[in-house]
């Protein structure tokens, strides 16, 4: 069964959290359509935002494991490589995620400092809210 992983940090475009129930083992999202309940597959709204938070780490692989190594004192060719290895397997990172969703503390934790999802009626994200992010165009 898998979970909804960003339980408690979706929202419909009036800002209303949408709940979180299962059909079957499916998480869905629950967007309330003037009385109308829409149950959005979990999986398709998560793995959009999955990839938009993953995005910027495409094409930069190389550095962001180099420097991770650098931060964990490991800087030898293996340790760089099992970065890198985890770092271009995003697809299996997001299945294991998806198995056993976020903890609690750290949703609750991406929610206090503002980190919010907007999708639409149909499940389509439409904004990504990242705390600390400054947008295109942005100062």
């Amino acid at each position: 069964m898998n979970k909804a992983v960003f339980e408690g940090l979706v929202y419909d475009p009036s800002g209303n959290l949408l709940s979180v129930d299962y059909v079957g083992s499916e998480a869905v999202y629950i967007l309330n359509d003037d009385g109308f309940l829409r149950h959005i597959p979990a999986a398709n709204v998560d793995r959009q935002i999955w990839d938009v938070l993953t995005a910027p780490l495409e094409g930069n692989e190389d550095a962001i494991s180099a420097q991770a190594a650098k931060m964990l004192g490991q800087e030898d060719i293996f340790s760089i490589a099992v970065i890198r290895s985890q770092l271009e397997n995003k697809d299996k990172q997001f299945e294991a995620v998806q198995a056993s969703g976020l903890p609690e503390d750290a949703r609750a934790y991406l929610g206090m400092v503002g980190f919010r999802i907007t999708v639409d009626l149909h499940g389509e994200v439409i904004d990504v809210h990242q705390p600390g992010i400054i947008e295109e165009g942005g100062d």
